[in-house]
């Protein structure tokens, strides 16, 4: 007996002919080359899996209500004073992802800039220091709205789709963002 079921449809051998006769044309191939290089290359150029380097939050307020930007500059200082960032100014562009680089603090836009259509101010956070520093922006942000989002270097989804707000959500105007590919690091940005 050969060990091959009476049944089998296929004599030995068909199945090896059909695999040989049924390759890829060296242009399809190059094509499903170009759509998954992250399954041929271990790279992903696409933004569907970027990885996360940094995240920033951010403070949202009302630059013409005095009350309003008391309280938002008395939380800015508290948080700079909970977590040593006197002095550490941030000297990266906003959009950066930097990954490894320290907390620090980036100035406040007293008005609309970037992507936000309002006052804002926020801080760099690495990885390892988002779930206790965005604990403590959630838990003493009062009256304030909050945003948070990863830096991948793809800036739309980071500020669109990955993204989280406590408070009302504000829009977002992601036209003003250059940098949408895993690392980018744009010269300026938000």
């Amino acid at each position: 007996s050969s060990g091959i079921n009476a049944e089998w449809p296929l004599r030995p051998g068909t199945l090896l002919v059909a695999c040989a006769t049924g390759h890829y044309h060296d242009y399809d191939w190059k094509v499903m080359q170009s759509n998954f290089p992250d399954l041929l290359t271990g790279e992903d150029e696409s933004c569907d899996h970027a990885k996360i380097y940094s995240y920033h939050i951010h403070v949202l307020f009302w630059q013409n209500n005095k009350d309003h930007v008391e309280s938002a500059l008395n939380l800015r200082n508290d948080f700079i004073n909970r977590y040593g960032l006197n002095n550490k100014a941030c000297t990266i562009a906003a959009g950066n992802p930097a990954s490894g680089h320290e907390m620090c603090v980036f100035e406040v836009d007293w008005n609309p800039a970037g992507p936000f259509t309002t006052a804002q101010y926020s801080f760099f956070i690495p990885p390892y220091r988002l779930q206790e520093t965005s604990f403590w922006m959630l838990q003493n942000k009062g009256d304030h709205d909050v945003f948070i989002h990863p830096n991948s270097g793809c800036e739309t989804d980071d500020h669109t789709k990955w993204n989280t707000f406590s408070g009302a959500k504000w829009p977002i105007d992601a036209s003003v963002f250059t940098c949408n590919y895993p690392g980018c690091k744009p010269i300026t940005g938000s």
